[in-house]
């Protein structure tokens, strides 16, 4: 099943695309980071992966076309997360999905945004994963993450890796650190948006289904 939904939170609505394989073990609930959207090709490509491992995704929009206008918007991980809380709990309303697991994929500040809404929601997160992701931008709550995170970083993303191993240090739930080998920021290099990807469907099916 694949559908377009609409998102109400508060007094606007956010466009999303719900897709759920057959059998779904649970939802990924994908958090873009500034600048992209829901049509974000590497989202949508780790999406595939995850679809055809029998996971649903929902990729939607965290800002509306006119805040996107506003370039700190983008960088407002607070507003972000509100939205990703909001559109969490949409999600466990619909007939479709209300007795599927939970997870957060997070690219870049959406990481910032994962972390914190699943601090926020605690144990209904049943799984994490940054890719390229800032959680230092949530650094002050990653204590508080009771959700099994895996941190995804670029081994060519210096400053980047530097910033998920200080957050690997503080962060208390079941975690993990894989790097990529080859990898910059935006994981253009042949493979290794692949290799991320499989990594990502490895932690949400053992976590999401166990």
């Amino acid at each position: 099943m694949e559908k377009d939904v609409s998102i109400r939170v508060d007094s606007i609505t956010l466009p999303g695309m719900l897709t759920l394989p057959e059998k779904a073990a649970g939802i990924v609930i994908f958090a873009h980071g500034s600048g992209s959207s829901r049509f974000s090709p590497r989202n949508r490509f780790v999406a595939e992966v995850l679809q055809n491992a029998a996971l649903g995704t929902l990729l939607f929009d965290l800002l509306t076309r006119e805040e996107d206008e506003i370039y700190e918007n983008r960088f407002n991980i607070e507003l972000i997360t509100e939205r990703l809380v909001k559109a969490t709990e949409w999600l466990a309303r619909q007939e479709e999905a209300k007795d599927l697991a939970f997870g957060y994929f997070g690219a870049s500040t959406g990481a910032a945004a994962a972390l914190k809404a699943a601090a926020r929601l605690g144990n209904r997160i049943k799984a994490v994963v940054s890719r390229g992701g800032r959680p230092d931008l949530a650094m002050h709550i990653l204590d508080q993450v009771e959700s099994p995170t895996l941190l995804i970083v670029g081994a060519h993303d210096e400053a980047v890796l530097d910033l998920n191993r200080q957050a690997l240090e503080k962060l208390k739930a079941v975690k993990h650190l894989e790097i990529i080998p080859g990898a910059t920021h935006l994981f253009e290099e042949p493979g290794t948006l692949e290799q991320a990807a499989q990594t990502a469907v490895s932690w949400f099916t053992r976590h999401l289904v166990s």
